[in-house]
């Protein structure tokens, strides 16, 4: 390879895959924009939706976690007669007295065993089974003829098999010299394709650092969920995005640590709100885990891998202020295998809901995007 070729390869390399998500490269959408968005949030490490949204009247709760769930009771935040919400999600709390938030309880994918990675790869496919080369938004913004943003290093399942996605993420480089960027403008005025690709990404570098939410090194999520909303709302910005945030494996010491944890999600959200401006009000955020955990509390005060779940949904565009799904209980006959909390309702069947009220999909583009997922017969969005 010679020299020159090299330079081009390294520099794209170095400076493109975190900057430059290329919205106008994208094939053009054959229907109007509606500019409703819709935005992803995986929580990769299977989220305790009992230490979450808080059976409060279960009789049981007590008594299957005797160290973790006394403080949690006398201090979580009241959502109806029977759940509560744990105090560290404030700004949702708030969002359930303003109707934009939405719980779910007992929900589960229908993935049947307990490996993290497979479970996350079961949920970002969204057919029922595993496929790595395709998932359940990239054919959701390829039915809807929108843009996809994932907010990442590499390309998730979720957004793979469409060529109207892209990444980003910042860049973990130090700030590059301006006499660095105009070098490489000259040096790509003879490949077209590169050149456009810089232009684009220094474009929304301007555009963050103009905002106030560019980043460099790693970026904590609430930084990730700024920069989001800011594309978001930006002229000819993405319609779709998805966000992740790890840290859920709670084998021990789950109370302290999911404090953390719900403090960090809670005003991440908040920030994604506030940087999508006028946008939340057309905006819809799913919230979702691969599964849930035991309903007993293990010996070192935490809880093991288990089934079901909660779905958490906000926004402007939700119609929220109550808590939906079916209790099973958690008495030791009401317990899916004699240890976990039992899904009475289905994740793909929630978004297949979500799809059709909030993008307009019909059942045909459903059957493409989540086959086999029938529709919820419940108003989740305002209007919808």
């Amino acid at each position: 390879m010679d020299r020159r070729r090299f330079i081009k390869l390294s520099g794209a390399s170095l400076m493109l895959w975190p900057t430059a998500p290329v919205w106008s490269q994208m094939p053009s959408p054959n229907q109007p924009n509606t500019g409703k968005k819709l935005i992803w949030v995986l929580l990769r490490g299977a989220l305790d939706s009992l230490h979450t949204i808080v059976p409060s009247t279960d009789s049981s709760y007590r008594q299957h976690r005797p160290k973790i769930a006394n403080d949690l009771l006398t201090s979580a935040l009241p959502l109806s007669a029977d759940f509560a919400l744990h105090p560290a999600l404030q700004n949702l709390y708030s969002w359930y007295q303003a109707k934009q938030f939405l719980p779910i309880v007992a929900v589960g994918s229908g993935y049947d065993a307990r490996s993290h990675f497979d479970g996350q790869d079961f949920l970002e496919a969204g057919l029922g089974h595993i496929d790595h080369d395709s998932g359940w938004l990239a054919r959701a913004v390829n039915s809807h003829q929108s843009q996809g943003l994932a907010v990442s290093q590499t390309t998730p399942i979720a957004f793979r098999s469409s060529e109207q996605a892209t990444t980003w993420y910042p860049s973990r480089f130090r700030q590059t010299k301006q006499d660095t960027y105009a070098a490489l403008l000259d040096l790509y005025q003879e490949s077209p394709s590169l050149l456009a690709q810089l232009e684009e990404g220094l474009a929304t570098q301007q555009l963050l650092r103009d905002s106030g939410t560019a980043s460099s090194g790693k970026a904590n999520f609430k930084e990730l969920t700024e920069a989001c909303g800011t594309l978001m709302s930006a002229e000819n910005g993405p319609d779709c995005a998805m966000l992740e945030l790890g840290g859920w494996d709670t084998h021990n010491n789950q109370a302290n640590r999911l404090n953390r944890q719900l403090t960090e999600l809670d005003q991440g959200l908040a920030a994604l709100k506030a940087s999508l401006g006028s946008q939340w009000q057309q905006t819809v955020v799913m919230v979702s885990t691969e599964f849930g955990r035991t309903v007993r509390e293990n010996g070192t005060a935490g809880t093991d891998h288990g089934t079901g779940s909660c779905m958490l949904l906000a926004g402007g565009a939700i119609n929220g202020g109550r808590v939906l799904g079916t209790w099973p209980g958690l008495k030791a006959e009401q317990l899916y295998q004699g240890r976990d909390l039992k899904p009475t309702s289905m994740t793909f069947r929630w978004w297949a809901t979500l799809l059709a009220q909030h993008w307009g999909l019909s059942e045909k583009q459903l059957a493409a995007v989540l086959p086999g997922s029938q529709k919820y017969a419940i108003e989740l969005v305002r209007g919808g």
